[in-house]
């Protein structure tokens, strides 16, 4: 365990390269970084029914550890196949762009982001339990949760820049790759966390992995509720 946390303070500080012994289980480690991070997060976002005051069975939601469990293994998935459906894409754009040669690298960069985005999550645990015991409104535990991926998302791009830095120097198209990466990221995650939609459970609904009506549009959402905003 100390040896995986030491390894993790050298992804956050750039130097899981500093090692040439370690370089041929990189993988392995961002993988397993993104799980077990990613586990924990979720398992702690999914424990808003201990706090909350509706649905309360003897003090503790009668489903909570089930929808804990379902949150936990919803981070992790959540990260992992938006990264997924998201890298054929990337990969094609640099083939066209002539820089195919380097994608190596890039896929390094890319998975290390994800690692440092579920470790950051992952830090804000303790704060997300003790905004859920402190305020246990469900509306609030919904904002706070999106505030905390938001904040992770952002530091996540400045490890990727980190790493893209010395792809950037060599060929200056990588700059314009890493800005349509994270657009066509964001533009996955966004519907990929609709889909996966309840994280922290749904007041007076029955604890289920998915809602019933799931399989929607997250954009065609958003704009159907600008337009009823805007009286549309």
């Amino acid at each position: 365990m100390i040896a995986f946390l030491l390894r993790t303070d050298d992804l956050l500080r750039g130097r899981l390269d500093a090692e040439p012994a370690q370089r041929g289980r990189l993988l392995p480690f961002l993988l397993a970084t993104v799980l077990a991070f990613g586990l924990l997060y979720g398992a702690v976002m999914g424990a808003f029914g201990a706090f909350a005051h509706a649905g309360l069975r003897g003090g503790v939601h009668s489903d909570l550890p089930r929808q804990m469990l379902y949150s936990a293994l919803k981070v992790p998935l959540l990260l992992l196949v938006t990264f997924a459906l998201s890298l054929p894409s990337f990969f094609v754009l640099n083939t066209i762009l002539g820089v195919r040669g380097d994608f190596g690298q890039v896929l390094k960069g890319l998975v290390a982001a994800q690692a440092g985005l579920t470790t950051i999550l992952a830090s804000f645990a303790p704060l997300t339990a003790f905004w859920y015991a402190s305020a246990p409104d469900y509306n609030g535990a919904l904002v706070f949760n999106a505030a905390a991926f938001g904040i992770a998302s952002i530091a996540a791009q400045w490890l990727l820049r980190r790493s893209y830095r010395p792809l950037v120097a060599a060929n200056p198209r990588h700059r314009i790759l890493l800005r349509l990466w994270i657009v066509i990221y964001a533009f996955v995650g966004i519907q990929m966390a609709w889909l996966l939609r309840p994280f922290i459970g749904t007041p007076n609904a029955a604890t289920g992995f998915f809602r019933h009506d799931a399989w929607g549009n997250a954009y065609e959402q958003f704009a159907r509720t600008l337009g009823h905003l805007l009286g549309m």
